[in-house]
């Protein structure tokens, strides 16, 4: 029989467990890119999540729009009671649901946002690196389908890069970006649907208050709906 690794310092012999136990966990389709072209970009990634983490902490039931490889889903779930991941594409499902444990369970559906609200209600959602995926006559279904299945005083938080941030963006990334925001075409798009907006600036990993125009990305932290016109 095989002798068992042991560490030098034994409180760190748990990782030598866990691996044992569970074995080694994997990136995702998207993060496993990332890691490998620009590993920065995952913190910056992550960090995104952190922050709707906090936000919706409590949570009873919380829907994540565009989960893609759902790799920074698990930050949220560990501050919610339960959450349900969707993602249009079947592919990015396939291989979240392949990562998934018994120790962090969530629901993860393809569903395309787009064509109708998803089953249930939710006191909270979220969407991430999506809103500037939508084409601009579409963005009003976007969000209608998403408060649909919210209730009167469920949050909604959208997350997405600034129009001023474009010019350093990608090749790739620009091919998708067909809808990026400044922080007043964001916060009146959602004041359509919700009485309180709140828009903050985020730049590499840190959430603030700055001024608009040098954010990178902004978070629009919405509440208190209106009903539909």
């Amino acid at each position: 029989m095989k002798n068992k690794r042991t560490t030098r310092e034994p409180q760190y012999q748990i990782c030598i467990d866990l691996i044992d136990k569970f074995g080694a966990s994997g990136f995702g389709l998207m993060s496993n890119q990332v890691w490998q072209e620009d590993p920065k970009r995952l913190v910056f990634m992550l960090s995104r999540y952190k922050f709707v983490s906090k936000m919706l902490s409590g949570g009873k039931n919380v829907l994540e729009i565009g989960c893609a490889d759902a790799f920074g889903t698990r930050i949220v779930l560990q501050e919610v009671d339960r959450l349900t991941a969707i993602d249009f594409d079947p592919v990015f499902v396939e291989d979240a649901i392949s990562r998934k444990t018994l120790a962090w369970e969530f629901e993860c559906l393809v569903h395309d946002i787009l064509e109708k609200p998803v089953d249930g209600i939710f006191d909270a959602a979220y969407s991430l690196d999506v809103l500037e995926h939508i084409p601009k006559n579409r963005e009003k279904a976007f969000i209608s389908n998403i408060i649909h299945s919210l209730t009167d005083h469920g949050v909604l938080i959208i997350g997405t890069p600034s129009i001023q941030s474009q010019i350093y963006a990608s090749v790739p990334s620009k091919e998708g970006h067909i809808n990026c925001q400044d922080h007043a075409s964001l916060k009146d798009l959602m004041s359509k649907f919700f009485h309180n907006v709140f828009v903050f600036s985020m730049n590499d990993e840190v959430v603030h208050t700055g001024f608009y125009p040098m954010a990178h990305y902004y978070f629009a932290l919405c509440c208190s709906k209106k009903n539909p016109a």
